[in-house]
């Protein structure tokens, strides 16, 4: 089955959409799959069938070897990562741009996905075996969870702008050494809760961030290469049992309203005096002796 075509005219891609470089990884689906409704001069979330054909085109599978499809809710009787895990159903509502980042991000990084999946299904595999009445979240889903909805991805070829980032010293990175970052840095989000927040992002917006340090060739690759990349080096993190990333403690926040040209206000250096949004780092516990 092949996708319909959807060549919508660039004249018809919502400018949230086009001009936000942070939706960059999502852009070649959006431009594809934007469909103008001229009543309200807005544009509407892709249709299951459309997000279906993707994924049967693109032969996208889940860790479990069932093939990916976009189901509307209904009672199935199982937990909505098991029914990914067991059948590769994705539960997506109509019309609703939250479900269909999610389905994107799904399109775009098909291995991170997965792995994610599969990280909570062998945790509940695992809690039902030693609690089967009140399984326990616990802290991996907690933190597959909050990649999940809000995970980013930086990929720089200088590793000192990830300390910075790291050490909140946000004006330090994002103004005084804003040049360099806009030359060797790159933040991919992951995160579907995130791009829906970006339609309409509010102060303070905050990403659960990743370092992935490339050569600085990797820069200059294709953006078909570098999601691709991505998606395998990121997945084999959240698969690696000793390495993984296993806690929310293991991310950093990323104000991603900081990021050079993810709004026009970031264009001043006051703006990073804003501590609202640009906190420092949590204080120092003193443990005496």
């Amino acid at each position: 089955m092949q996708p319909p075509r959807l060549s919508a005219p660039p004249h018809s891609l919502d400018r949230i959409f086009s001009q936000q470089p942070l939706y960059a990884p999502l852009l070649p689906l959006l431009s594809l799959l934007a469909e103008e409704d001229r009543t309200r001069h807005a544009l509407k979330p892709p249709a299951l069938q459309t997000l279906n054909a993707l994924a049967e085109q693109r032969d996208i599978c889940n860790n479990n070897g069932k093939p990916l499809r976009f189901v509307l809710p209904h009672g199935s009787g199982m937990a909505y990562e098991e029914r990914i895990w067991w059948l590769g159903e994705v539960e997506t509502r109509p019309d609703n741009w939250h479900d269909a980042f999610n389905a994107l991000v799904w399109l775009t990084f098909p291995q991170i996905k997965s792995a994610l999946n599969q990280g909570h299904h062998q945790v509940l595999a695992a809690q039902r075996q030693q609690a089967p009445t009140s399984p326990q979240r616990g802290a991996l889903r907690d933190a597959l969870t909050q990649f999940d909805e809000c995970g980013a991805i930086v990929v720089a070829s200088d590793a000192d702008l990830w300390q910075d980032i790291c050490a909140h010293r946000w004006k330090e990175v994002f103004w005084d050494r804003r040049t360099q970052v806009q030359a060797t840095l790159r933040v991919f989000i992951v995160g579907h809760a995130s791009y829906d927040l970006l339609r309409q992002p509010h102060l303070g917006l905050c990403a659960k961030a990743v370092f992935l340090h490339v050569a600085a060739d990797w820069l200059r690759q294709s953006a078909a290469v570098q999601l691709a990349d991505i998606d395998q080096r990121i997945a084999q993190r959240f698969g690696n049992s000793l390495n993984g990333y296993r806690q929310p403690r293991d991310f950093h926040p990323l104000p991603l309203l900081g990021i050079p040209g993810a709004t026009a206000d970031n264009a001043s250096a006051s703006y990073y005096d804003n501590r609202q949004q640009f906190r420092p780092p949590p204080a120092l516990r003193l443990v005496s002796g």
